[in-house]
């Protein structure tokens, strides 16, 4: 297959691309007109919508990933903007871009998040779950809804509502690594809010069974199947550590520091279970929490 990925110097989307390239598909990224030079490339300015329409025509998939990083500073409403627009606003013009193409692609692959479900304390949430409410809810909404273009024109779609990607080279485990390394992790408000993870090598092959699957479209949920509550994941990750895990923090320390994004990142609770890959057949390679971080850390028992 040809397959555009834009967001491609993320953690997924290297991870991806790398993938995809091994297994023998024809990988082009999606880059902004100011990166450096990459090859092979088609380059955009989604906010000036402007796309080197040419070099899209004649690929058979396009994975969506790019977003601005929601987890690196607080949310002002200048960095909210910049969220939801880096979200919605250049989804819909790719979607609309795609939809006009003489040969447009077969499927598009959208991310979005586990956010959509907003805070559901205990309910167990699927694909057919409605969405919620708060800031993240609101945005992958909009985000999800963006590709209409795509779809109204006879292009699969789906989205990928990934939940916390657990990896060995970076993403959001490496940041919480070192407080625990000095014995200074706990848990995070009371605790009991679940956290709906994945590991990184199961959210690529997800990616991959999606492109595959012509019967998948909308919604997919790219989680374990074995969401945990926070205190749980916390003790984990000590145990694997051999470190402590008694430094709590409260929720109120936690809102003075990041304000709205402390409750809907740190503090929500999102039970979400990965149902339509489990009724295609998927076999996760890391489905226990603690066999994956000791993996990943190098502790095994």
């Amino acid at each position: 297959m040809r397959v555009l990925v834009s967001g491609s110097s993320g953690l997924i989307g290297s991870a991806l691309l790398t993938t995809l390239t091994v297994e023998g598909h024809e990988v082009i990224r999606l880059v902004r007109s100011k990166s450096k030079p990459i090859v092979p490339a088609v380059r955009w300015n989604p906010t000036a919508h402007e796309i080197e329409r040419p070099g899209l025509e004649g690929m058979d998939a396009v994975v969506h990933l790019a977003g601005e990083n929601i987890a690196s500073g607080r949310w002002t409403p200048e960095r909210k903007e910049r969220i939801r627009s880096s979200r919605v606003d250049a989804t819909d013009f790719l979607a609309r871009t795609l939809a006009q193409l003489k040969k447009p692609p077969r499927v598009l692959i959208s991310g979005s998040a586990t956010g959509f479900y907003g805070d559901r304390g205990e309910e167990e949430l699927t694909e057919e779950s409605p969405h919620g409410k708060g800031f993240l809810a609101d945005v992958c909404r909009q985000w999800e809804t963006a590709t209409q273009p795509a779809a109204a024109a006879g292009i699969r779609v789906v989205w990928l509502r990934t939940g916390f990607v657990l990896s060995p080279i970076g993403g959001g485990l490496q940041k919480m690594v070192k407080p625990f390394r000095y014995g200074l992790g706990g848990r995070v408000g009371s605790g009991r809010q679940f956290i709906s993870w994945v590991s990184l090598e199961d959210e690529i092959e997800s990616i991959v069974l999606v492109l595959q699957n012509d019967a998948l479209r909308g919604p997919v949920n790219i989680v374990s199947p074995n969401p945990v509550r926070n205190k749980e994941f916390t003790k984990t990750l000590g145990r694997v550590l051999r470190r402590p895990t008694v430094f709590p923090l409260p929720a109120s320390m936690a809102r003075l520091a990041l304000g709205e994004m402390a409750d809907e990142l740190l503090l929500a609770s999102s039970r979400v279970l990965p149902t339509r890959l489990l009724q295609c057949g998927y076999q996760f390679r890391h489905p226990s929490l603690e066999g994956t971080l000791r993996e990943f850390l190098g502790n095994p028992r």
